[in-house]
């Protein structure tokens, strides 16, 4: 059970530099109050060891609810190292305060995804790579860590690419089509009948471009793909089309490889 308010510099201000505060701005006279209290109080006391909670009687101090803007209650704020790093209003049922709560809290894992994902925004893929090992350390299943590896390993390390794009389609909806495209490239590993497309048009191009993409040289297989375009769109089924958009996608739109070929390669489509 949460601790009522006794001083808010050391019970919540201070104490957040520690550990994450969880303040719940309510008041007796409040029913949602009532409701949404109980649960909070449950669940504070099964994660003590993650947060703590605070509550704050509104009605006792107004300064406070004035401070931090409290113009409705229930008010939940999370403050960490000293500031609100995420609130809600009002009642939410216990499992979207438990979804709300895995999203909000701070931890180690997210502390090395956001440095990660600036030293991608920099191009430095081998310390990006290395942070992102190291955020699965701290928590194998992250979403968001196995997807943004996963498009960095696909052309080093393609299996395990494979299965770490399983993971990220569990999480954010951006990894659902970078899953896709990763496994448009794994097909190739496993079929057995491109022999068969050796007396049509654009074939020679069309295996060079398959065999530049499981190396990792886009430039080889993105240009390849737009000769095949040129002479055989429908080359094993579309196949010179399904594969450049697979690699523009694990690629990313700023790219240097998508600059330079996704207009052309997107002229000989249409």
């Amino acid at each position: 059970m949460g601790s009522e308010l006794l001083n808010f510099e050391e019970d919540v201000l201070i104490a957040s530099h520690s550990k994450p505060v969880l303040v719940d701005f309510w008041a007796p006279w409040c029913g949602p109050c009532r409701t949404l209290g109980p649960i909070i109080e449950k669940l504070a006391e099964e994660e003590s060891d993650k947060w703590t909670l605070v509550k704050i009687n509104s009605d006792s101090h107004p300064d406070l609810s004035a401070q931090f803007d409290v113009k409705g209650i229930p008010a939940v704020k999370l403050f960490y190292q000293g500031v609100v790093i995420d609130e809600f209003t009002g009642v939410l049922p216990e499992y979207a305060i438990r979804q709300w709560l895995e999203k909000a809290l701070p931890s180690q894992a997210k502390s090395l995804l956001t440095k990660a994902e600036a030293c991608l925004e920099v191009e430095d893929e081998p310390e990006a790579m290395r942070l992102l090992e190291e955020a699965l350390l701290e928590e194998p299943t992250n979403a968001t860590a196995c997807g943004l590896l996963a498009g960095l390993l696909v052309f080093s390390d393609l299996p395990r690419a494979s299965e770490l794009a399983k993971t990220a389609a569990t999480g954010e909806v951006r990894f659902l089509s970078l899953g896709s495209a990763i496994a448009q490239i794994a097909s190739y590993q496993i079929r057995t009948d491109l022999d068969g497309l050796n007396s049509q048009a654009g074939t020679t191009e069309y295996l060079l471009a398959i065999n530049a993409a499981k190396e990792g040289n886009v430039d080889v297989a993105l240009s390849s793909l737009i000769e095949v375009l040129k002479v055989n769109r429908m080359l094993d089924d579309d196949g010179a089309r399904k594969l450049g958009v697979a690699l523009f996608t694990i690629l990313g739109a700023a790219h240097p490889a998508t600059l330079k070929y996704r207009r052309t390669f997107d002229m000989w489509l249409y």
